[in-house]
This record gives C-alpha cells, sequence and structure tokens, in this order.
C-alpha cells in the first residue's frame, strides 16, 4: 500500500469528513481499496518497472491512488447521478487509469518511474540521451588551424603569403 490513510486525507480534494464517515460506517474500508489500487497499479506496471515501489512512492504513483480510490469512495458514500463534482471525481479516475496504463507501454510510457531491471542509481525509464561527439572548438577553428599549416609550410619554402 503506497499511501496510509492519513496520507490520502492530506492529498485527497474530498473532505476529511467523507473518508471519516465512510470509516465509521465500515471500518478499514479505505485501506483496504488502497491497498486494491496499490496491487491493480503494481499489475499493470510490473513488466516494465521495479514494482513495488519503495517508499515513498514515486509522486505520480501516489497521485494515481489518490485519484483511483476517491472514486469508489465517493460511491460507497453515495451520490446524486447528476452532480457536476461527482463527474469530475469520475473523468479524474479515468483519467488516472489511462495513465497508468499509458506509463505500462514501453512505446509511448513517459513517466519517469524505476524501470524492472534498474539497479540504484541506474536510470530511469525516460533514457536520458546526451551527446554522441563533443569538442571544444568551433567549426571555424579547423579552418584557422589549416591556414595557420598553409602559412608554415609556405614560409618554409621561401613563400610570403599573408
Amino acid at each position: 500500500m503506497y499511501l496510509t490513510l492519513q496520507q490520502f486525507k492530506e492529498l485527497a480534494a474530498l473532505p476529511p469528513q467523507y473518508i471519516e464517515a465512510i470509516e465509521e460506517i465500515d471500518e478499514g474500508w479505505t485501506e483496504r481499496q488502497l491497498l486494491r489500487k496499490s496491487r491493480w497499479i503494481d499489475a499493470r506496471l510490473r513488466k516494465r518497472y521495479a514494482v513495488p515501489f519503495t517508499l515513498p512512492a514515486p509522486d505520480a504513483v501516489q497521485d494515481w491512488l489518490v485519484r483511483l480510490v476517491t472514486l469508489p469512495l465517493f460511491l460507497k458514500r453515495g451520490v446524486d447521478p447528476n452532480d457536476q463534482q461527482f463527474e469530475e471525481y469520475r473523468s479524474d479516475a479515468e483519467k488516472a487509469e489511462r495513465e497508468v496504463l499509458e506509463a505500462a507501454n514501453s512505446d509511448t510510457g513517459l513517466f519517469d518511474l524505476p524501470l524492472l531491471a534498474a539497479q540504484p542509481g541506474s536510470p530511469s525509464a525516460i533514457s536520458r540521451g546526451g551527446p554522441f561527439g563533443y569538442s571544444e572548438q568551433s567549426p571555424y577553428v579547423a579552418f584557422d588551424e589549416q591556414a595557420e599549416v598553409g602559412r608554415t609550410e609556405d614560409a618554409q619554402r621561401g613563400g610570403s603569403f599573408v
């Protein structure tokens, strides 16, 4: 589980009273949802990333977990189907699911999470490329050097070119 109940209360956009009301009715329900959705995230990312992530989990994972658990919490509490705020939470949860699926895709996943084969200190999922060549000089220095060599050779032959 990537978040404790207290951390979830601090990160969630909904009032803590909603969570506390659910816990009064069904103690441990929110923590079970946090564990369930944490396992779902791990299952989706297992082929590419080093899951379970070390705690504290990456911010992206915590954000996904909050958004994924908020929707079932609202459903458990009960909602008016025409509630605009609920539609925002539903849309946010769907977006979080799409982001997890995107992260699991090795071709288009752009989330910077520890890779499966990664050892501590090794690169993350986003490849950080660098320059393939390096030179201290500008491209024009080579021409200056060539001209200097030519002048020296001419001077040794007795020519006087400036």
